[in-house]
């Protein structure tokens, strides 16, 4: 995503405008489901996992791939990610551990 994110960022600033993003990754449960009334109907997940991916997301910086300790113990095999210590998140009583993944590891 990193990669083709900076070919178009390239492209894009050319014509004078900033392209990047930014990702926050949760693992756990969720209820998922319609959500809406008649006439309006979405299609969503909510719970806290939700929550903590967004919160995530917004602390990324731009090419940041934000990932819960949870994630961290599934992925750590196939990735190489740096430990950003415990993130204070806004609706979390306590902080919470994150990690960045800088990249992939060799296979």
């Amino acid at each position: 995503m990193r990669t083709e994110v900076a070919k178009l960022a390239a492209d894009w600033s050319r014509r004078g405008h900033d392209l990047a993003f930014g990702v926050g990754v949760a693992n756990g449960f969720a209820t998922l489901g319609t959500i809406g009334f008649e006439g309006r109907r979405d299609y969503g997940a909510i719970g806290p996992v939700c929550n903590l991916a967004a919160r995530l997301c917004s602390e990324a910086r731009a090419g940041q791939i934000l990932v819960s300790k949870r994630v961290h113990g599934r992925i750590e095999q196939h990735v190489v990610a740096e430990p950003l210590g415990e993130l204070a998140l806004k609706g979390f009583h306590r902080n919470v551990q994150a990690f960045n993944v800088t990249g992939l590891k060799p296979a």
